[in-house]
């Protein structure tokens, strides 16, 4: 029976540990740590589903408005720079960096969309039209899955924030996650137009009336 004592006190020491680290939210701890991770995968997959569209999208232009190069130009070096960055969503400025990047592709494409306005043929394309939907849908993917992101990692930080978790996280080194910077909070509620239609027409301008003059007054009759 000796024998066994040693391994009795081992199995009851770690019965005891995993009560309290239960209590002290080490579990819940692991759980929302692994939500975080999986956030980051969906955000990391609708920027990359963007970045695929890009070639798809800059051949299709090139093939009607061959001569704005400066704009193709501009919209493959962002894909290339967002491509280039191996992002660490723990690490702040890697995340800002990859933020940045991102922000500038779209802000590419963006201005690809608007030059293709100046051409009726490239507009109506089908698979300019096909890509044309496809980005808008991505765009919207991209605002969702930010939105979740930032909830997500808002929920871990504050609850390894909370005593006495945040004792269990000091322990066992589980710090903030870092999160997206939003310079305007309405940019994470409403997706960037993607689908440009025709300008809305000036509405033409009234001409200001003319105050009416008064009637004059005829002259009284002189009396005889």
């Amino acid at each position: 029976m000796s024998r066994f004592a040693p391994r009795v006190v081992q199995v009851f020491v770690l019965a005891c540990l995993a009560v309290m680290l239960s209590g002290c939210g080490y579990n819940t701890i692991q759980q929302k740590d692994e939500a975080v991770t999986a956030a980051w995968s969906q955000v990391l997959n609708v920027y990359k589903r963007r970045a695929d569209l890009v070639p798809n999208l800059v051949n299709t232009v090139r093939g009607y408005a061959s001569h704005e190069q400066q704009v193709l130009t501009q919209v493959t070096e962002a894909r290339s720079r967002v491509g280039s960055i191996n992002v660490n969503a723990n690490d702040p400025a890697s995340l800002a960096q990859f933020q940045q990047a991102q922000g500038e592709l779209q802000s590419a494409i963006g201005r690809l969309l608007v030059v293709s306005e100046n051409y009726p043929q490239l507009k109506a394309d089908q698979n300019f039209l096909q890509l044309q939907a496809q980005l808008e849908g991505t765009e919207n993917r991209i605002t969702v899955e930010r939105q979740r992101y930032i909830g997500t990692v808002q929920d871990y930080n504050t609850y390894i924030r909370q005593f006495p978790v945040n004792l269990t996280a000091m322990m066992f080194g589980y710090k903030p996650k870092p999160n997206f910077t939003v310079e305007n909070a309405a940019q994470i509620q409403e997706p960037p137009k993607v689908d440009f239609g025709q300008p809305a027409q000036p509405q033409p301008q009234q001409q200001p009336q003319q105050p009416q003059q008064p009637p004059q007054q005829q002259p009284a009759p002189a009396n005889g």
